[in-house]
């Protein structure tokens, strides 16, 4: 494990923080003041309540009458806090006299964004998750949804791999599909920016909260798009920053991140040993006949990975008038990969304002522009695994190796790819809305929002005529340049009307249509046959034209959709919620394009009630439940119709162009549909210092969308069809608990446990589908079966090995078997070892997933720690059929030094050279534990005192040290458990848990400063 720290990389951004240092010291002092005041709650004095100047230790308590006298100037902000009551923090400003009343700390008063509005958490009837600014930026990530792990019960997020730039899989409360996209819908300040909107695009810092609608009362409104969960970003403004002056904020930081623990592997000379072992077994030459020391011995992790830097930048303006309020950001990262030529840089400008033209009139804008340069790699990081440590990288006159001498074949040469290559992605991303609104009425507000998206990226490959395995092979260089532009606009309108009738009665409606359209065009060009590296990929006119490739493709899709939603509240303890919306998509053929989805929710506020008066440990208690219907388009467009591929022909001799139907139409594709049942109960106790939620929900989706087998007489085997279903179900609990609070310390916690049961209900009349994940391993590893998850591992039982020629006479099996081989169980009795004796190994969906954090602060310092990991999941190691089973061409986990061998007859690890006479199916070896513990984030800040510093211009000052990543505690063979090696998409939508030693999670190490005055 390597954890050499390069401290000149981690304070590389010195003339960043000099600058920061000058700009602070810059700031001029203001003449200090006295302030004196009331503290009340509940009408009463509250005597012992704690006032802090915030960013410093000064403070004081409140007398027997509630009284405290401070010293503060105009900058100064008052935070003042009460056990159970909710800190409230106040700018001094001219004021000498300042009387504050306090109210009841309540989690379930607090307000939460939903669906086209805002809803106090106590009066929700739905099931939504909320994670704060503070949980988002408390250490430091490159993408908001990496900063959603294991913060919201029932919602499972998994990191495809340690990449720059890299994204997650997100399933909130299980997957509802198999053809169709199981990622929730992504809402940004309203607009909808659907299920694969590119998060780099968003600076994490410029967040002010997210929530996460979870079942069919919160979903509903947004209809055909909702069924797998709905993500709504809320971006700050300059609400919270005072009036008048301006707030600017400064947040910089510099990361190192740290090469992991590596699996282990044979060393070179235990490596030789195995693969001159496997050759005589096969009665081949050994490859190495010499001693191990004159062959290289290259430790490829070691030259591709490499320690690497974070930078980050960002600085912001808000503020707020009477009519006015603003907030303007501007963002730098840059991120080198671990693996050497992977990186991103990005630059992020966004600017929301709110203006009040009248008492009746309000208009505003959200603007949010990025630029994002990366490289994606030249080298991958499985060279490290798949090449012999005894392959030369250069030969003898120095050049570039790009033979396999084992193996016989030319070879890729990773150093070089990195050295001659490219390969980068240019993107550029535009996203704005646009809103009027108006109250013709007090109890009357009509919105009207519109919001265009400009997208367009570029990708240039270019792999250099000089490329050692090309030129072993006589062949030249390669160029390609893809783009892609994408445009599209989405436009909002509601009227909503609220209103309360007498003391009982409390009703507020809402009514909406939307429209958004989506276009998007793929261009790209790919040249063979270059001969000189000058012009790289900016010249494809040198090349060979007869082996160039030209394509393009062309999508689009059209949404309207109309809305309404009724929350009705009886004395504010009964509480009704009612949700429609009908959506019509251009993606379904006519007959099929509007489906409606209708909900129905309700809250008992059991402590108001008389029975509960006297008592005194609730503070709330609610009890809700939920049920409704949404959907899913899960098809991409025109899946409905056929389509044309090329198809040649002869005629008279001649071979022709033509066109021919590639894919059977289908124009009575329909809509998946969920229907879902939520419960739940909400409790704050002991005078609001304990919050918990427990939820309980099944949901099932009925229409899976599959591709099933028809008759050829079509001239198809198979049709995509409405036939399946599956269901979810599970329970979800949180608490949040304060467990000590007083002047000088405070001690608080959060947990999240969840448990999501996936099954599938019926697959069309078939009892199983075989699955193809990797071509080289064919099928028998995964399938859908009816009773079992989505997905689940399937393969033979792995015994351990044939101990003698009688146990394998014994045995029956009629294949070829040999002592010393792998021994696999016959579970149909056959005789044979093939699929047919595949059986259930696992499933990647975990049993529990959970989450554990525990936040403390002692006067100026504050430190946190927080867990995450999950319990009961399997993973599918991809790597085990060539380091386990393989030939003695390929790289061998450690643990095989210990395989049989006629002196160590016991062992149930195969012998090398085995497989060249066993086959080797997909079995039990590939499946391991998946459950595993994670240290995921640790910070430990210091708030600046910065009026002992004499920086009275300061509102705040923290300079922090975080970790990330820092512990993993797991039985995986590839030590870290947590990828998807098929991503989110296509195979990757239900193929989940496969790793194949996927690009390595880095730990972090981070020291930051957060400036606000």
């Amino acid at each position: 494990m390597n954890l050499k720290i390069n401290f000149k990389t981690l304070f590389g951004y010195r003339k960043t923080w000099l600058s920061a240092i000058l700009i602070l010291s810059c700031i001029t002092m203001t003449n200090a003041q006295t302030v004196s005041g009331t503290v009340k709650a509940d009408g009463e004095p509250l005597p012992g309540a704690t006032v802090i100047v915030k960013g410093t230790s000064k403070g004081t308590t409140t007398d027997f009458d509630g009284n405290f006298t401070v010293d503060a100037n105009a900058q100064t902000v008052l935070a003042i806090s009460y056990v159970g009551y909710s800190t409230q923090e106040i700018l001094v400003g001219n004021q000498n006299q300042i009387n504050v009343t306090l109210e009841q700390d309540n989690k379930l008063d607090e307000v939460v964004v939903i669906g086209y509005g805002t809803q106090r958490k106590s009066d929700l009837t739905g099931s939504v998750s909320s994670v704060s600014s503070e949980d988002l930026t408390a250490v430091p990530v490159s993408r908001v949804d990496q900063a959603l792990q294991g913060r919201a019960s029932g919602v499972q997020v998994t990191q495809t791999s340690g990449a720059p730039g890299a994204g997650t899989v997100i399933r909130v409360r299980g997957g509802n599909s198999i053809t169709g996209s199981n990622e929730p819908l992504w809402v940004i300040d309203g607009i909808v920016v659907g299920t694969n909107f590119n998060l780099n695009n968003i600076n994490s810092n410029d967040i002010k909260s997210i929530e996460i609608l979870k079942d069919a009362s919160s979903i509903a409104i947004y209809g055909s798009r909702g069924a797998n969960g709905v993500v709504l970003v809320s971006t700050k403004n300059g609400a919270g920053a005072g009036s008048g002056k301006p707030e600017i904020s400064v947040n910089l930081y510099t990361s190192t991140q740290l090469v992991p623990e590596l699996p282990d592997m044979l060393s070179q000379a235990e490596q030789i040993a195995f693969t001159n072992e496997s050759a005589r077994f096969r009665s081949a030459a050994e490859p190495f006949p010499n001693d191990p020391s004159s062959y290289p011995d290259n430790d490829w992790f070691d030259l591709l990975l490499d320690p690497s830097p974070i930078y980050n930048a960002d600085v912001s303006i808000s503020g707020a008038t009477d009519n006015l309020n603003y907030y303007t950001s501007l963002n730098y990262f840059n991120q080198d990969g671990l693996v050497k030529s992977t990186g991103i840089e990005k630059y992020i400008f966004r600017s929301n304002l709110d203006y009040k033209l009248s008492d009746k009139v309000k208009a505003g804008f959200r603007v949010n522009y990025s630029r994002i340069e990366q490289d994606n790699g030249n080298a991958n990081f499985g060279n490290a695994f798949a090449t012999l440590r005894t392959q030369p990288i250069y030969n003898d006159d120095g050049t570039f190796n790009g033979f396999d001498e084992v193996v016989g074949s030319p070879w890729s040469n990773p150093i070089a790819n990195i050295a001659l290559n490219t390969n980068e992605t240019f993107s550029n991303n535009l996203l704005a809305s646009l809103y009027l609104e108006y109250k013709p009425a007090p109890n009357w507000v009509i919105r009207s929002t519109f919001s265009p998206e400009f997208n367009n990226t570029k990708q240039n490959r270019f792999t250099s005529s000089q490329s050692p395995h090309l030129l072993v092979v006589n062949d030249l260089g390669s160029a390609s340049v893809r783009t892609v532009a994408s445009s599209g606009w989405n436009n909002e309108n509601t009227i909503q009307y609220q209103s309360d009738f007498g003391e009982n009665h409390s009703v507020t409606a809402l009514a909406g249509a939307s429209f958004q359209k989506v276009s998007t065009e793929i261009a790209e060009a790919e040249a063979f046959g270059i001969t000189s590296d000058a012009t790289g990929f900016n010249n494809l006119g040198f090349s060979d034209p007869t082996r160039s490739v030209v394509s393009s493709d062309f999508t689009g899709f059209q949404i309207a959709s109309f809305f309404g939603r009724l929350n009705y509240a009886y004395k504010d303890k009964y509480l009704l919620t009612l949700v429609g919306r009908t959506d019509g998509s251009s993606v379904f053929a006519e007959g099929n394009k509007y489906e409606f989805y209708p909900s129905i929710a309700g809250a008992w506020k059991i402590t108001e009630e008389s029975f509960m008066e006297d008592q005194d440990v609730f503070q709330d208690l609610k009890l809700r439940a939920s049920y409704g219907k949404s959907g899913n388009q899960a098809i991409d467009p025109y899946r409905t119709k056929g389509v044309l591929v090329e198809a040649n022909t002869t005629l008279n001799g001649e071979e022709k162009p033509g066109l021919t139907l590639g894919r059977p139409s289908n124009p009575n594709l329909i809509w998946e549909t969920t229907n879902a049942l939520d419960i739940a109960l909400e409790a704050s106790l002991f005078g609001g210092k304990i919050f918990t939620e427990l939820n309980y929900y099944y949901k099932k989706t009925n229409d899976l969308l599959l591709d099933v087998t028809i008759p050829r007489q079509t001239g198809f085997t198979s049709q995509l069809q409405n036939v399946g279903s599956l269901e979810n179900k599970g329970w979800e609990f949180l608490v949040n608990s304060t467990n000590i609070s007083n002047t000088n310390f405070n001690w608080n916690s959060t947990l999240t446990v969840s448990s999501n049961k996936n099954k599938i209900l019926d697959l069309g009349g078939a009892d199983f589908i075989d699955l193809t994940v990797d071509a080289i391993l064919g099928s028998g590893n995964t399938r859908l079966i009816v009773g079992e998850s989505v997905p689940v591992f399937t393969g033979v039982p792995f015994l351990g090995t044939w101990k003698s020629q009688d146990e394998i006479d014994a045995s029956g099996l009629t294949d070829p078997q040999v002592v010393g081989g792998s021994k696999f169980e016959d579970v149909n009795g056959d005789h044979i070892i093939s699929n047919e004796d595949a059986v259930v190994l696992g499933s990647p969906l975990p049993d529990f997933i959970f989450g554990f954090e525990n936040s403390f602060s002692y006067k100026n310092w504050d430190f946190s720690f927080y867990f995450q990991g999950t319990v009961g999941n399997e993973v599918y190691n991809l790597r085990t059929r060539n380091h386990y089973f393989n030939r003695g061409e390929t790289t061998k986990f450690a643990e095989l030094a210990d395989r049989w061998t006629l002196d160590n007859p016991t062992s149930n690890i195969p012998r090398a050279g085995a497989d060249s006479v066993t086959g080797t199916p997909p079995n039990s070896e590939y499946v391991e534990d998946g459950s595993y513990l994670r240290l995921k984030t640790l910070r430990l800040a210091y708030n600046l005192p910065v009026d002992k510093m004499g920086l009275n211009g300061f509102k705040n000052a923290t300079i922090y040290f975080s970790g990330s990543n820092l512990l993993l505690f797991s039985n995986f063979r590839l030590i870290d458990p947590e990828a998807s090696n098929f991503g989110r998409s296509g195979l990757g939508n239900i193929a989940q848990g496969y790793n194949d030693g996927s690009y390595p999670n880095p730990r972090v190490l981070t020291l930051g400063l957060n400036v606000t005055f």
